[in-house]
């Protein structure tokens, strides 16, 4: 069919008693396709056919599915796409990507505020509660500021002791401690801000005992501005969309609870293969690989801390182990099934 259009300039020549032949050549058709079109209006109407099934289309279900058993967190595309090779799927990632924005308003961008630390200058530590009530659990996150190297460590509590335990396996984990570590308002970490004048806050007892201990200083964002430290924020988002509610809701899905044991020994492999060996948006490298540099100007790792304001002191029948850096030291082949786990690297 040649359209409305040349169906139209047909009429007109052969109202301006223009032959067929010579609208043929007018026209470059042929003269069987001139004779159709004056002989039938409506042969010039397109008749739409069909839409061919995409190549996304059979995992439509799947994607919508998934998504629902999320909510209301949700799920990267980048995710979704190793999921979905799994099954089969052999489409690009872009259409999958506009699939999955289709299904729900983008949100909202949030100011960004960024500052450079040198290399063992600085750590950034907060907490992240991920699931509330009976079964609470809450996920400590501490992100060094010149590397991005990341620790973190799924607990039920966030108490002084646990805080702590949680610090000393974050610097066995990077190697060293950084001379600066900065917080939110922890009511675990600051008792009373500017207690002592601008700037001079009044820190936990037992917590500024573990700074001295470790030889690091406590520092604090400001106010109602927790994107001061960023980067652990930002890291939290990436940890949430890109680890623990893709685990979390398959899961879900199989009737199953993800805790604290669980989500340990999956988040240290993703520690190790994905998230510290992405290459990061803002520095352009691979954390893990900074790390070997930052390190070198890390402070060594102290013994570990004894302060009685925070666990009784008793004698063992035999020595104790050293702390374990939690979940990096696990065989995860009860989680080869869980595997969806992607590097959608946070905003």
């Amino acid at each position: 069919m040649v359209g409305e259009e040349a169906a139209l300039e047909i009429r007109v020549l052969h109202r301006h008693g223009k032959g067929i032949r010579e609208i043929a050549r007018a026209t470059g058709l042929s003269r069987n396709t001139v004779r159709r079109y004056l002989r039938d209006e409506a042969a010039a109407r397109y008749k739409k056919r069909p839409p061919r099934p995409g190549k996304l289309d059979p995992f439509k279900d799947y994607v919508v599915e998934r998504l629902a058993a999320a909510a209301p967190e949700r799920i990267p595309a980048s995710v979704l796409l190793v999921e979905l090779r799994e099954q089969g799927y052999a489409g690009g990632y872009t259409m999958l990507k506009e699939f999955v924005a289709s299904l729900a308003p983008a949100p909202a961008p949030q100011p960004v505020v960024r500052f450079e630390t040198a290399p063992g200058e600085q750590m950034q530590v907060d907490w992240a509660v991920m699931r509330r009530g009976a079964d609470r659990l809450s996920v400590f996150v501490a992100t060094l500021g010149w590397s991005r190297a990341a620790y973190l460590e799924f607990v039920t509590d966030e108490r002084l002791e646990t805080l702590i335990a949680a610090h000393e396996n974050a610097f066995l984990a990077f190697g060293g401690v950084p001379r600066e570590v900065l917080y939110d308002n922890m009511r675990t970490v600051v008792v009373e801000r500017n207690a002592y004048g601008r700037g001079r806050h009044r820190f936990q007892a037992g917590f500024l005992d573990f700074t001295r201990h470790c030889g690091f200083r406590p520092r604090l964002c400001q106010p109602g501005r927790a994107q001061t430290k960023g980067k652990v924020e930002r890291f939290i988002r990436y940890l949430r969309g890109s680890f623990y509610v893709p685990l979390a809701s398959r899961l879900g899905q199989e009737g199953l609870v993800l805790d604290r044991e669980a989500a340990n020994l999956a988040a240290g492999r993703w520690l190790r293969t994905v998230a510290n060996q992405r290459v990061h948006a803002t520095t352009g490298a691979v954390p893990a690989e900074r790390l070997e540099v930052e390190r070198t100007q890390l402070q060594p790792v102290p013994p570990p801390y004894g302060g009685r304001s925070v666990r009784q002191i008793q004698a063992p029948a035999v020595p104790a182990p050293a702390h374990p850096v939690v979940g990096l030291q696990h065989p995860l082949a009860l989680y080869d099934g869980l595997s969806g786990l992607m590097t959608g690297e946070p905003a």
